[in-house]
């Protein structure tokens, strides 16, 4: 496990600032900075810097090799991630389903697909010592 005391930063290609915005902070997201050319949001306790640049923009995204996302330790969590993005009628690329059926590292999955075709997935594991 990570000390509290570090942040995980990700860097995305981003198509329009306002959409990805709007999209960010639907999903829960606090917007820490904003530039001309990028923002900076606060991404479940990690930081999630989106850069503005519509020529790298995947026209065909899938999820392997390239996604990211969280992965709740706690049910509840995953549950309320679940029911937000429900609420906020954020774009699913792949609906809710269960992985691994029967198998010590079963979870629960969903995937959303961002304004500049980014994926993230949101995932919960049975076994929490299968989050590693």
């Amino acid at each position: 496990m990570r000390d509290t005391n570090k942040v995980f930063h990700l860097a995305i290609p981003c198509r329009d600032l306002d959409e990805t915005v709007d999209f960010y902070e639907k999903l829960g997201c606090r917007l820490a900075r904003r530039y001309d050319d990028r923002v900076t949001f606060d991404f479940f306790g990690d930081q999630v810097v989106c850069h503005l640049s519509p020529e790298q923009i995947d026209p065909s995204p899938k999820m392997y090799p390239r996604h990211y996302g969280i992965t709740f330790i706690e049910k509840e969590e995953y549950e309320q991630a679940l029911s937000h993005a429900i609420k906020h009628e954020l774009p699913f690329f792949q609906e809710p389903a269960t992985r691994f059926g029967g198998r010590r590292e079963e979870h629960k999955t969903f995937f959303l697909i961002d304004p500049a075709n980014n994926l993230l997935e949101f995932k919960y594991y049975h076994d929490e010592e299968m989050v590693y």
